[in-house]
């Protein structure tokens, strides 16, 4: 098959070299031309994803991946057309901001020929493949979808880092405006995925049809708002918890030791292009969604909590020297998306403390671009707050720290044997001060 893949960021790229790995001729589309220039010389543009390096060097150097940045080279011809322009939410209001996919739609739709299977794979509200991009796209090509073309819903269900893995591991989801559109992205999905076998799945592992792109749609904000809420809850019997003498921690791993009980942990901070963003996407055509608010308000409301920590712990924080520990939203990932690093620093700021940030992933320069001071082990420091649970931290000393006088982990991810001396205080245990 002919495929093409619009946006080749971190879910974009891997999907091209997956499927140009699956024998297939893969056009990449991209509007950032130093993104292409790196994908044509076999070189991945961000670090970090297991097995792209070698296998973007495998697939564009026998021809059978390739990218640019014109539409009229990739999209005509094709048999299947992939999206995973990013959608972003306006972080006041939480409305989705259609415009990247808007004007990538109306693109791929001007250079659309009949025959061509278009699936979306970017999470979106419910309703937004049937009432907004197949009329968009009927009015720019000048097609009739369900006759010319098929549209479907498919939703990407993978963690950055692992993505190849996750791609077998899980059942690709797919909603068709029509049966046959249904069947065109079963044939296609089948024909560029391989799947890992799950005893544990009733329907067993593959492509699994929902019978319409708003149930995708459904799908894929109902499995991301279930961990916000989860994650909220969590943080709800932390802060009881933690005011009440009791070690959540312990309790949660009590409550889950029987099958029906999930609780995940607590934390300073809900991050990601996902967790924090799909909820507004489901609240958006949902507004009476009181749970799923609450939930995002709750977690909304944990990194001023977790300054206050420290604030009750070490007392007033004006001209204290504070480092946060993690830029990054979670640990061994290179990404700020909704990071809590952001309102980490601005409660730290608003008590009046001279914030650093440090993180092993970023370089000084990287940091000052994102409004940081940078922060170098070794340097003295009154304080800090663990922010981005990255695996350097576990083996972090007092020692590198030249004068820390409290700790507040955020993800319970240091060893407490090596703070002796230092106030270490983590989220969901007892914070009687």
């Amino acid at each position: 098959m002919r495929v093409a893949v619009i946006a080749l960021g971190k879910i974009g790229l891997p999907l091209a070299v997956q499927f140009a790995a699956k024998g297939h001729q893969v056009v990449g589309v991209d509007i950032n031309q130093a993104t292409v220039d790196q994908v044509n010389a076999g070189q991945e543009p961000f670090p970090g994803e297991a097995h792209l390096a070698e296998l973007l060097g495998e697939t564009v150097g026998d021809g059978r991946l390739r990218a640019t940045t014109d539409y009229a080279d990739a999209i005509p011809g094709s048999d299947a057309v992939v999206i995973v322009v990013p959608l972003f939410v306006d972080e006041q209001t939480g409305e989705p901001e259609f415009g990247w996919m808007e004007n990538a739609t109306r693109s791929l739709a001007e250079n659309l020929t009949p025959g061509t299977l278009v699936s979306y794979e970017t999470t979106l509200p419910v309703g937004t493949t049937r009432n907004r991009w197949k009329p968009l796209i009927e009015e720019v090509s000048g097609l009739v979808e369900g006759q010319d073309f098929h549209l479907v819903f498919s939703p990407e269900r993978v963690l950055t880092g692992r993505v190849f893995a996750d791609l077998r591991k899980y059942p690709k989801l797919v909603g068709g405006l029509s049966e046959e559109g249904a069947k065109r992205a079963i044939s296609f999905y089948e024909a560029v995925l391989d799947f890992d076998e799950r005893a544990d799945l009733e329907r067993g592992n593959g492509v699994w049809d929902l019978g319409s792109a708003e149930a995708a749609e459904l799908a894929k904000l109902a499995e991301t708002t279930y961990r916000d809420v989860n994650i909220g809850l969590a943080n709800q019997f932390a802060r009881f918890a933690g005011a009440n003498g009791i070690d959540v921690h312990q309790v949660i791993e009590a409550s889950n030791s029987q099958p029906y009980s999930h609780i995940h942990r607590p934390g300073i901070a809900v991050g990601g292009h996902c967790i924090p963003v799909y909820p507004r996407l489901y609240l958006w055509t949902d507004p009476e969604a009181t749970v799923v608010r609450a939930a995002r308000e709750a977690n909304l409301g944990m990194p001023d909590y977790t300054i206050g920590l420290l604030e009750g712990a070490y007392g007033d924080l004006a001209g204290a020297r504070v480092v946060v520990l993690g830029a990054a939203y979670r640990g061994a990932v290179k990404e700020t998306a909704f990071s809590g690093v952001f309102p980490t620093v601005e409660a730290l700021k608003a008590r009046g403390a001279e914030v650093f940030v440090h993180d092993p992933m970023y370089t000084d320069e990287e940091l000052q671009r994102l409004g940081f001071a940078p922060f170098h082990l070794g340097e003295a420091v009154d304080a800090a707050v663990l922010q981005a649970d990255h695996p350097e931290y576990k083996e972090l000393t007092p020692a590198e720290l030249t004068g820390i006088k409290v700790l507040v982990d955020g993800r319970d991810s240091t060893d407490p044997a090596r703070w002796a001396g230092v106030r270490r205080i983590v989220i969901g245990r007892s914070v009687r001060l």
